[in-house]
């Protein structure tokens, strides 16, 4: 195969003609002098079975030797079995995607395959799954947690050694739970990245026994009826605000989770129908709670006070926020009942307890409870299941507990027909 057939001054003396054309130089090298005068350097070859064809600039600024250089690496590809346009095009699409990128940073957005971007898109995918107020939830903490250490990586670079150095912050505060919920969401978004070709496998399911188990803590209750009967009385002779004593007073009777006591909202109450329908954010669902004469009697003292706002238990600091998650631990502290004693949480558990002891269907307890299953078909027929059953429930419950703080015998009452 001839090379280097001719000397420069052949190609520096070449003038356009009527149509373009090729100047040999060997070895697949040509000069492509066009009719307009530009000249070309060109490398064709054939690559399994296919003819090809490679610029390698515009002479003169690409020296004869440049040209002969690059052809002699080109040829040098060919016969290690590479084909040498391969090479350039990737050079071009990383050149293209780093220029891309460098704009989608600018304008704020994620670099294209990172974990940023892919996370972007499963979280577009599962939107629908749960409410606004969690799928906010969700983003926030993978943006402040995750993305620092991951966001911008990209995902088929992702090592488990990364996610762990995403997750060790947490496990050195102690925080594991929300460890492991960030450990369970990166592991979704790694299985989305796999679906949708993004990656191969998942560098999260190691790190998952790096994670040390959460121990269960167990909120204090009084289950005592004796002990709630003094517990009942305490709480009426509380000397606190007029809102707190009302949402103090509340709280065993409905026995739901405190923060959905303190953010209360009118909107959500039906005094004529005798019910409170608050957003259960924790298991996402609309619940019914049926509202005893005692309990209705508390919002209507409290109403005249509150009800032109939006809470029902308003901060005392005319915020227009809700009364503080600390208000009735406080108080129950401020009666001399310890957290190991006694929590606002533990609310929840006297009423379960007790209730079961005294022959309530427990699936009806469980559902006063709002311990519905996550499944949307479910969750909209269990919140009014067992509904008439709850209301007796609830106002037997009122009424016990009156008669505890009454200080009347103590003998467990018969489950209503």
């Amino acid at each position: 195969m001839a090379l280097n057939i001719n000397k420069d001054t052949v190609y520096r003396a070449a003038k356009p003609k009527d149509k373009d054309y090729f100047i040999n130089d060997g070895g697949g090298l040509n000069l492509v002098v066009g009719k307009n005068g530009t000249k070309i350097w060109k490398f064709i070859f054939t690559f399994e079975g296919k003819r090809k064809k490679l610029s390698f600039g515009v002479y003169p600024d690409t020296t004869l030797e440049s040209a002969r250089r690059k052809a002699e690496e080109a040829r040098q590809q060919i016969a290690d079995g590479l084909d040498p346009s391969a090479g350039r095009k990737e050079i071009k699409a990383a050149r293209q995607l780093a220029e891309t990128n460098e704009d989608r940073v600018n304008a704020g957005l994620p670099i294209i395959d990172s974990f940023a971007d892919v996370t972007r898109q499963w979280l577009h995918s599962i939107s629908h799954l749960t409410s606004q107020t969690t799928h906010t939830k969700k983003t926030s903490r993978i943006e402040r947690l995750a993305f620092p250490v991951l966001g911008d990586k990209p995902i088929k670079e992702i090592k488990s050694s990364d996610v762990l150095e995403a997750l060790k912050p947490l496990i050195q505060i102690n925080k594991l739970e929300t460890a492991h919920r960030l450990h369970a969401e990166i592991s979704s978004i790694f299985a989305y990245a796999i679906v949708h070709n993004y990656t191969d496998y998942d560098p999260a399911q190691p790190v998952a026994k790096q994670i040390p188990a959460q121990k269960v803590k167990h909120r204090a209750a009084i289950i005592d009826p004796k002990q709630v009967a003094q517990l009942l009385r305490d709480i009426s002779n509380y000397q606190g605000t007029f809102v707190v004593q009302s949402a103090f007073r509340l709280s065993p009777l409905v026995f739901q989770r405190p923060g959905e006591i303190r953010q209360m909202l009118w909107a959500d109450v039906d005094l004529t129908a005798k019910e409170w329908r608050p957003y259960i954010s924790k298991t996402d669902f609309h619940h019914i709670v049926p509202l005893s004469t005692q309990a209705i009697a508390i919002l209507e003292g409290v109403q005249p006070l509150t009800g032109a706002g939006q809470y029902v238990f308003p901060s005392s600091r005319g915020d227009g926020r809700p009364m503080s998650d600390n208000t009735i631990r406080t108080a129950l502290k401020s009666l001399g009942y310890e957290s190991d004693v006694m929590t606002a949480h533990g609310f929840r558990t006297t009423a379960s307890t007790l209730l079961n002891e005294q022959g309530w269907s427990p699936d009806a307890i469980e559902r006063q409870l709002a311990h519905a299953p996550r499944d949307q078909v479910r969750a909209a027929y269990n919140r009014a299941q067992y509904l008439e059953e709850r209301r007796r429930m609830m106002q037997s419950w009122a009424d016990y507990l009156d008669g505890l703080k009454a200080d009347a015998q103590i003998i467990p009452f018969q489950r209503q027909a």
